[in-house]
């Protein structure tokens, strides 16, 4: 259930974030739903990493998902501060290259419809994650397109998995 409750989150903020990219939200007001998904998966983070049933998977995956929120924490940061978003963009290189063996490893050992989705999840979520080293640390002009695909990742890997995790139906 905790998967399925960040997955909404991260659903959430990644739609949002797209539609401030497309210049629909603004600066000011996004860092608001980028605080709230920070928070949100820094909770999950702090169970799977520290709560009573921690074990080498869930501490995995609570380093994979503390990504995610020292991102939407970045984000949030970064509209507060004069600064071009350049670091956030290396670490978004940073984060593409480890969802590489991430991916990897998912499609290696997924036995179920969830694991196959993870596993797919990971792959989207490099493309993006280095859609955002090219926007931000290389200026390369892909705000458009990178728009568009962060609201494609949202609706996709957050939004509708988390809500049928939610839901019982995934």
């Amino acid at each position: 259930m905790l998967l399925g409750f960040g997955l909404l989150y991260v659903g959430a903020v990644l739609f949002l974030n797209g539609l401030w990219l497309h210049g629909k939200i603004e600066d000011r007001e996004i860092a608001f739903i980028n605080i709230v998904a920070g928070f949100a998966t820094l909770g999950v983070v702090i169970y799977w990493a520290f709560g009573p049933g921690a074990t080498l998977g869930s501490i995995k995956g609570a380093a994979l998902t503390l990504l995610f929120t020292a991102t939407y924490f970045w984000v949030a940061y970064n509209r507060f501060v004069a600064v071009d978003g350049r670091g956030l963009g290396w670490f978004s290189l940073f984060v593409a290259i480890t969802t590489v063996p991430v991916a990897l490893g998912g499609f290696a050992t997924m036995q179920t419809t969830l694991d196959t989705w993870m596993a797919i999840n990971w792959v989207i979520w490099g493309v993006l994650w280095f859609m955002y080293f090219l926007l931000l640390a290389l200026k390369k002009p892909i705000l458009g397109a990178t728009a568009s695909f962060t609201l494609f990742t949202g609706i996709v890997t957050g939004w509708i998995p988390g809500y049928l995790i939610l839901d019982g139906r995934l």
